[in-house]
């Protein structure tokens, strides 16, 4: 009994698909077993270095688990390279660059990602938004808040838009010159 419960168990090990294996490398960062998942996703890829889901949940376990921000963004510029039309990889790839206050690359990689259906636009335009933010353009972070506003389709957000908004016309007044002047 025990023999077969082994060998029910080992087969429930195998994965015969890389889709297969994606699935279960997912499901186990789902449950916060990072080693894991990165153990079945470095199988993937190197089954097959171009499977670009695998590259974009690379690079989440990177950044979010493993906080190894250079590997991360390696595989989340490869995922866009690879595929520019998978949406899903462009909020988290443009979140890592302004969190490294990479303003430059964020502006490049932020035009391409407002071109892909089914890239929400109004989180695209919050991060561009919080770049500038960062580097004190405050009149460029009003513009991208407003965009992402108009963008918009969920009410927490709407309102967390609208305080980014209030927290940054408050800077811009804290920001202004004081104009002295002589009275007699």
């Amino acid at each position: 009994m025990i023999r077969s419960n082994y060998t029910i168990l080992n087969f429930m090990d195998t994965y015969y698909t890389i889709e297969e294996k994606y699935l279960q490398a997912v499901e186990e960062m789902n449950y916060g077993e990072a080693p894991k998942s990165l153990k079945l996703l470095n199988e993937i890829l190197d089954n097959d270095p171009l499977y670009v889901r695998a590259h974009y949940q690379m690079g989440k376990l990177y950044y979010y688990d493993l906080q190894d921000y250079k590997a991360a963004g390696y595989h989340f510029k490869l995922c866009a390279e690879l595929d520019p039309s998978f949406p899903d990889v462009y909020f988290h790839y443009i979140k890592l660059l302004v969190f490294l206050n990479m303003e430059l690359l964020v502006n490049k990689v932020s035009v391409t990602a407002l071109t892909v259906p089914g890239v929400y636009a109004s989180s695209i335009y919050n991060q561009m938004a919080l770049c500038a933010e960062n580097n004190s353009r405050w009149v460029q972070a009003l513009g991208y808040y407003n965009s992402a506003l108009l963008k918009v389709t969920d009410k927490q957000r709407q309102d967390e838009i609208e305080e980014s908004i209030s927290r940054v016309k408050f800077k811009m007044e804290r920001n202004k010159g004081y104009t002295y002047s002589l009275t007699e």
